[in-house]
């Protein structure tokens, strides 16, 4: 399936940012920015079911990830400099990442694990019966956001397929790499819904940098986005030097 793309810049590098679960491509619009000022072009993904791209008739993390390289491949003319993605969307980049070789990867807050037990059954319950927040219960969930978020993230639920949740009836799939195909930053909120710490320590056992931003929740580049730039540019000049 080919999605919608926002593609903003028009610098030397590529970055192919893919976003979360109930969010699309709109989420990225500071983020975009900072990677513009660094000379990136950035393609910024709506997946399938988010945003303006086409609703599935069946959706999974391989799907998805399917749909991403079959919307971004014409539009290289090299392998990216920059895969990164947020939650499910960082499932998806590593799938992607596995196919496209981009120079580096970022992971943030992602969903490589998922609680068991009945916390995971909880969790799965909550994210099936609720409904879609209203802008108090959005305010109130996420006081660190500023005014442009909670409206685009209100926008976004308005244009989000609720169907998107049966590509998660099986968490099987919810896991990091096998292997790194480039140097990988992971970053994790402070209280992080899927990332415990056994998890966090088996991804830096894989190869994986792993960051804490503190007093963030699961919307980090959102919830802290200064802090979440300086982790980011520390990384891109280490792993992508001028």
């Amino acid at each position: 399936m080919r999605l919608a793309v926002s593609e903003a810049g028009a610098g030397p590098r590529t970055a192919v940012l893919i976003h979360g679960i109930m969010s699309d491509s709109r989420a990225w619009h500071r983020v975009t920015a900072e990677l513009e000022q660094r000379g990136f072009r950035v393609l910024a993904v709506d997946l399938a079911g988010h945003g303006r791209s086409p609703r599935a008739r069946r959706y999974s993390p391989r799907a998805w990830a399917d749909d991403v390289v079959e919307t971004v491949q014409p539009l290289l003319s090299r392998a990216p400099d920059l895969v990164m993605g947020h939650s499910l969307g960082a499932l998806v980049a590593s799938l992607v990442a596995d196919r496209l070789s981009p120079r580096t990867t970022v992971y943030i807050d992602p969903a490589f694990a998922f609680p068991r037990g009945l916390r995971g059954a909880v969790l799965k319950l909550l994210f099936a019966v609720s409904p879609r927040p209203r802008r108090s219960i959005l305010v109130r969930m996420n006081p660190k956001w500023d005014a442009a978020d909670v409206e685009i993230e209100l926008a976004g639920l308005r244009d989000w397929d609720r169907r998107t949740l049966l590509g998660f009836t099986d968490t099987r799939p919810l896991v990091p790499p096998a292997s790194l195909v480039a140097p990988s930053l992971v970053v994790l909120a402070e209280r992080s819904l899927l990332i415990t710490a056994p998890v966090a320590a088996a991804l830096r056992r894989l190869g994986m940098t792993v960051e804490t931003v503190p007093g963030t929740g699961h919307t980090v580049f959102r919830d802290d986005h200064a802090r979440f730039v300086r982790v980011l540019d520390r990384w891109l000049d280490r792993t992508l030097p001028a």
